[in-house]
C-alpha cells in the first residue's frame, strides 16, 4: 500500500513537473511568435496609420486582441480578418476582402479614425464603439455596461495606455478660388481643391 502511494506521488509529480514546463515551453513560444507576427504587418499598419493620422501602436493594440494577428479570424458575430470588421462594416468602408491584411487593416483604420472624430478621441468611448458598435454608445449614453466590452477595453489599454488617441493632426494649405490662402485640416477639403486653377 505504502509503495503505491509513493508510486502515485511520483507519477503525480512528474505530470505536475511535465505541465509546468510545457506551460514554460508554450508560453516562450508565444512571446517569440506574437513579435514575429507584428512585425510581418508592421509596415502595413504604420503606412496606414500614416495615411489616417492615427498611432500604429493603437492599431496593433486592436489587432492583437481581435484577432491575434490571425488575417483568417472570424467571429461567432460574423467580424472578420485582422481588426474583426463587421460585413457592413467592411462594406461601408470599401474593404472588398476582409481577409487580405492591408485592406482590413485599411478599412478598421478609416473607421478608428471616424470612432476618433465622433468620439472627441477619448480611448474608452472610440474602443466601446469599436467593438458594440454605434448603436450601444447612443442606448447607454456612453460605454455600455456590457460585460465582453468592458473587458475588450480593458484588454486594448493594457498594452495601448492613452486616455485619449493620439491622432496627428496634419494642416493642408491651398490657395482658393479668389486667391486667399486656406489652411485646413480636411484631407478631402485639400484634394478637392489643391489642383484647381486661379
Amino acid at each position: 500500500m505504502i509503495k503505491d502511494l509513493k508510486s502515485i506521488r511520483l507519477k503525480l509529480f512528474l505530470f505536475l513537473v511535465c505541465l509546468f514546463f510545457t506551460g514554460l515551453y508554450s508560453s516562450s513560444l508565444e512571446t517569440q511568435v506574437k513579435p514575429q507576427l507584428q512585425k510581418k504587418y508592421d509596415g502595413i499598419i504604420k503606412e496606414i496609420a500614416k495615411e489616417y493620422d492615427l498611432e500604429p501602436a493603437l492599431i496593433h493594440s486592436i489587432i492583437l486582441i481581435e484577432s491575434d494577428y490571425n488575417p483568417r479570424a472570424v467571429s461567432n458575430k460574423g467580424a472578420m480578418g485582422l481588426m474583426q470588421l463587421m460585413p457592413a462594416t467592411a462594406e461601408r468602408y470599401g474593404v472588398r476582402n476582409p481577409f487580405d491584411p492591408r485592406e482590413n487593416i485599411k478599412g478598421g483604420a478609416k473607421y478608428l479614425k471616424d470612432m476618433c472624430k465622433l468620439y472627441y478621441n477619448s480611448t474608452d468611448h472610440v474602443l466601446a464603439a469599436y467593438n458594440a458598435g454605434q448603436a450601444a454608445i447612443i442606448k447607454y449614453g456612453g460605454i455600455p455596461p456590457y460585460p465582453e466590452t468592458i473587458n475588450y477595453i480593458e484588454k486594448v489599454k493594457a498594452t495601448y495606455r492613452h486616455l485619449t488617441i493620439r491622432v496627428r493632426t496634419k494642416i493642408y494649405k491651398y490657395i482658393d478660388s479668389s486667391g486667399r490662402v486656406v489652411l485646413t485640416n480636411d484631407r478631402s477639403l485639400y484634394n478637392k481643391n489643391k489642383d484647381k486653377k486661379n
